[in-house]
């Protein structure tokens, strides 16, 4: 008798487990669960990316300073004036170009485009 109670008593608690265990991976599965994972996996990406670009930048400018003083280019004293057509002190003058360009000017060319559409073909 107290065998037939213990296995009708284990497996009424094997059911009752493998019901909730059933109904909690039908919930997982269910579209608003999945919605709702794929979107905070994609903020969590995003918040990655974010830190991968802050640490690239910082990486950026560590290494622009040691070029910048293994080339000798660092603000040593007063800056030396720069005028609008030339890049760097001591280069001759770049030329102007006579065409005009920005928004204004794609638009009297007629193209919105900031590039020419042929030139990768």
């Amino acid at each position: 008798m107290f065998r037939r109670v213990f296995w009708f008593g284990a497996g009424a608690a094997a059911g009752v487990w493998a019901t909730t265990k059933v109904n909690r991976k039908l919930r997982s599965l269910a579209p608003e669960s999945l919605a709702a994972r794929a979107a905070e996996q994609a903020v969590e990406t995003g918040h990655r990316l974010r830190e991968f670009a802050l640490d690239v930048r910082a990486g950026m400018a560590q290494r622009e300073s040691e070029l910048n003083d293994a080339l000798g280019l660092t603000a040593s004293g007063d800056p030396v004036p720069l005028d609008a057509a030339t890049d760097h002190p001591g280069l001759p003058p770049r030329a102007v170009p006579r065409t005009p360009s920005g928004p204004r000017a794609r638009r009297e060319l007629g193209t919105n485009h900031p590039y020419d559409r042929n030139e990768d073909h």
